[in-house]
């Protein structure tokens, strides 16, 4: 999941392609909570539930 590609399927702010960045832990060997997303051209950070990234009609996987 780290360093993974996702496409917003409705942009915001002209940002539009992500990298997950940082995967949110409660504990070192706990499940995975959360990701952070990282727009490619602003840089700009958000931190979302990895499930979201499961809803189609917020993200798709790789960039289109």
């Amino acid at each position: 999941m780290l360093l993974s590609k996702w496409t917003a399927a409705s942009p915001r702010n002209q940002e539009k392609h992500f990298l997950v960045v940082k995967l949110g832990r409660p504990a070192p060997d706990g499940p995975v909570e959360t990701v952070t997303l990282e727009a490619v051209y602003t840089r700009r950070q958000q931190v979302v539930p990895w499930q979201s990234l499961r809803d189609k009609s917020q993200w798709l996987q790789g960039w289109k």
